[in-house]
Parts: structure tokens; sequence; C-alpha cells
């Protein structure tokens, strides 16, 4: 799978793409990511990417030359391209599974104000937000979702489990996990997890999940509900 990301800073990306999971799955030919400076397609001699927006207003704009230049350079046909913004959709395990089977994403990173409305309304396929906060540019973001969507990629991660024992993978919070020794400056592992009775490891770590969701996120639990078949009962 194929990622792109335009942004002015990208230095800023380069090392976490190059770290973990991310830079593993790179090594061995399973994704594919070009972190690319939009001032390389700056048309004037200071290489800037910027304006002032028009009708005033405090802050600056990504113009809109660069960003075409460099989407329609880097997109291949068909290529979904996602703009990083505050207002654009929340990105979720079901976006995220969605995106996995994309062929090529193209990501673009806003800063300052944003970019020229000219190039969402034309160019952008997609906007995603990480959350109800705004951040100084969207290059974390787009390595956030770039780390997110990988996961449901054939191969990425080491073992499949992880993936449904990953937190919202069921809708769900993930249970508490423990590893040696089992007792640590007097607090015990839970008896259940020695107990090598895998039924009951998984009835104890569906319950703990359950709890934790309640207790954290209880909107979650309303979803589940409400998204069931009627007749159906919801997790008791």
């Amino acid at each position: 799978m194929r990622f792109d990301l335009i942004t002015l800073f990208p230095r800023m990306a380069e090392g976490y793409l190059q770290e973990s999971m991310l830079g593993q799955a790179t090594k061995k030919g399973l994704l594919d990511i070009g972190v690319h400076d939009l001032r390389d397609w700056s048309q004037n001699k200071h290489k800037t990417a910027d304006d002032r927006p028009f009708g005033g207003g405090a802050g600056m704009l990504l113009s809109p030359e660069p960003l075409f230049l460099s989407i329609e350079e880097v997109a291949t046909p068909g290529a979904e391209v996602i703009y990083l913004c505050p207002d654009g959709e929340t990105l979720s395990t079901p976006m995220a599974r969605e995106l996995a089977a994309k062929e090529h994403i193209v990501l673009v990173s806003g800063h300052y104000e944003g970019i020229d409305q000219r190039v969402r309304d034309t160019l952008i396929t997609r906007e995603v937000s990480i959350g109800d906060y705004v951040l100084t540019n969207g290059t974390l973001p787009a390595c956030v979702l770039i780390d997110c969507v990988a996961r449901y990629i054939p191969d990425v991660l080491g073992e499949e489990k992880s993936l449904t024992q990953d937190s919202f993978s069921d809708t769900f919070l993930g249970f508490p996990q423990f590893t040696r020794p089992a007792d640590f400056r007097g607090m015990q592992v839970p008896e259940v997890l020695l107990s090598g009775d895998h039924a009951k490891i998984d009835a104890w770590r569906r319950e703990q999940s359950l709890l934790k969701t309640k207790q954290r996120r209880p909107d979650l639990l309303e979803k589940r509900s409400t998204s069931r078949p009627s007749g159906k009962e919801g997790p008791q």
C-alpha cells in the first residue's frame, strides 16, 4: 500500500514513520511511504507556500498553487486524497478498515489557518480529524492516520490476534494486561491468568473489558446497543 504525505514539516514525520511497526513494515515492502516538502512546489524564489487570507483576519493560509501542483504530481488515478483538519470526520476503527482497502492514499497537512478552499473543493476526496482539538499542523495527525490504517493491512502486524484484542475493535475498551513477575512488590497477578484455563481467561478478559467500558466510555455501549437489530439483546 502506498502513502504520500505532503507537508511543510517533513522531518516531523520521517522519524515517526521510520520506527517501530511502520518502519518494519516498510523494510519488508508491505508499506511504501513518501514524505514530501510542500515548498518543493513553490513557484517563487523564496520558496514560500503561504499567504494572507482575503478578507483579513489573523494567521496565514497555504496557497493553492503549490498544493495543486504537489497533489497533481503525487496522486495516482483513483487515489484517496485526505486533508487532515479539525472540522473533518473523526478517525475511527471502521474508517481505518475502509481506508486499508485503498491502494494509494495522499495525505495533505494543513498549517496556520488551513488551506485555500479551492483545493478542498477540487482535489480533496475526504477530510479527517483525529479528535476535537487543534494542533499546530496536520503532520502528526497524518502520521496517526497512517499508523491506524496500517494495522489493518495484511501481515503488517505480527499477530492477527492483536487486532481483535485492541480497544475499540469490538466497541469495548481493552482489558488489563500483566507480565512477569507474578508478584511484584506485593502486587499479584489475578489468579485466573495463571490458571492455564483459556475459557476462564477469555471470560475474565471479556468481563474486565466490559467493566472498563461501562466506567470510562458508556457512550460506546449505547452506540452498540442502538446499532443491534431489533429483538437482539445488548451486552449485559
